[in-house]
């Protein structure tokens, strides 16, 4: 048995960075850049008006000779001489020869003549060349998540595609000869499937699809024939079959298998008879059939892995602190686990904390950690946890 800083260790010591590939911008939405982006172009790549109005040449004068007119995607020239002036309109392109915009709500027009009822100051209402981003610039570091205002801002270098880390081909496997699916009265004995929604619902939430998903009985021939299939995939989560019990035949369907094991059992409460291990390129996890243990192990280990693989940025909890509200005692020296509520850095713990059901973490938005070498925390003392509303 290991100690939870062990596990996360040992996980993070053997999940590696996936390849990267190239990918039409449009479809980059939740996957991390594989490389650091610079501007190919300025932006704006050309003088901008930022108001709609008139461009001058600044001066003394007040009254000026329309002789055109520039818009939005239009690139003519004007040969702007003496007190000559365009129509502007904002984002078009300023002629080479004026250097402001006088706005519209400050000219007096009278047919191709204009007048300048309030003057503004040299150079006003024109973007420059690279006055948001020069070319050449840093815009996107290596390891960023892209998201939706990114994704648009990139597009606007004109980029047809960019280098991403690959997401990971997942299969999942859930045991259990009690498991039912909804849609009928729950027989005796059966229970309604949750871990399979579960890991479905909370991977696809963090942008990481499921492939595929199969349900086998506590079989042991069943049990190794679905991990062989499993195999070729980059992420392996087995839910349930892993403890000591007459029916649970996962442990040995693994062994059939030839998956090495890297650590089995974690110093923990919940989630104590947790497996990992690693086949080629497959990284392997059974992880307990109990609801609230897998959604543990889920949160803790599995969502840190797949963070690592996709993006290689360190694997850590990222814990925040605290204040606790109520007493907590950990007399077995197991590192704990705690669904809770915060709410302005005050933190209580849910009641009902039992292995066998979601209700603590279904209203839950915190997971406090106890480390094991901690016996007791009193009312009003720091504590360590880390959000859980994960969307």
């Amino acid at each position: 048995m290991v100690s939870v800083c062990s596990a996360l260790s040992s996980i993070s010591q053997h999940a590696e960075v996936l390849q990267p590939k190239k990918l039409p911008l449009q479809h980059c939405l939740g996957y991390y850049l594989a490389e650091d982006i610079h501007a190919p172009i300025s932006l704006p790549p050309f003088r901008q008006s930022a108001m709609d109005g008139y461009a001058i040449k600044y001066g003394p004068s007040q009254s000026y000779e329309l002789v055109g007119e520039s818009k939005a995607g239009d690139f003519n020239e004007f040969d702007l001489i003496g007190n000559q002036a365009i129509r502007i309109l904002t984002g078009a392109r300023v002629p080479d020869l004026a250097d402001t915009v006088v706005i519209q709500e400050n000219i007096h027009r009278n047919g191709s003549e204009i007048r300048i009822q309030q003057m503004p100051r040299p150079f006003a209402n024109v973007r420059s060349i690279g006055e948001q981003v020069r070319e050449g610039e840093l815009v996107a570091k290596k390891g960023t998540r892209i998201q939706a205002l990114q994704l648009g801002f990139l597009a606007g270098f004109g980029l047809e595609e960019v280098l991403v880390i690959n997401k990971p081909k997942i299969a999942v496997i859930v045991t259990g000869n009690e498991l039912q699916g909804a849609g009928s009265p729950l027989r005796p004995g059966g229970v309604y499937e949750t871990n399979g929604i579960s890991i479905r619902a909370i991977l696809a939430e963090q942008g990481y699809p499921i492939d595929s998903i199969s349900y086998v009985k506590d079989e042991k021939a069943a049990t190794a024939r679905a991990i062989h299939k499993s195999l070729d995939a980059d992420l392996v989560l087995i839910s349930g079959g892993i403890s000591v019990g007459d029916y649970d035949y996962v442990k040995a369907g693994l062994e059939v298998n030839t998956v090495q094991e890297i650590f089995y059992k974690v110093n923990q409460k919940p989630a104590r008879p947790l497996w990992f291990g690693k086949k080629d390129k497959a990284l392997v996890f059974a992880l307990p059939g109990n609801p609230a243990s897998l959604v543990t192990c889920l949160l803790v280990y599995i969502l840190p892995t797949l963070r690592k693989i996709t993006s290689g940025k360190g694997f850590e909890l990222n814990l925040k602190h605290g204040i606790l509200d109520g007493d907590l005692l950990n007399p077995q020296g197991k590192s704990l686990f705690l669904a809770a509520k915060e709410e302005n850095g005050i933190v209580k713990i849910m009641d009902k904390q039992t292995c066998n059901s979601l209700g603590s973490f279904a209203e839950a938005n915190a997971l406090v950690y106890v480390d094991e070498s901690i016996s007791k925390i009193e009312s009003g003392e720091p504590v360590s946890f880390f959000p859980i509303n994960l969307g």
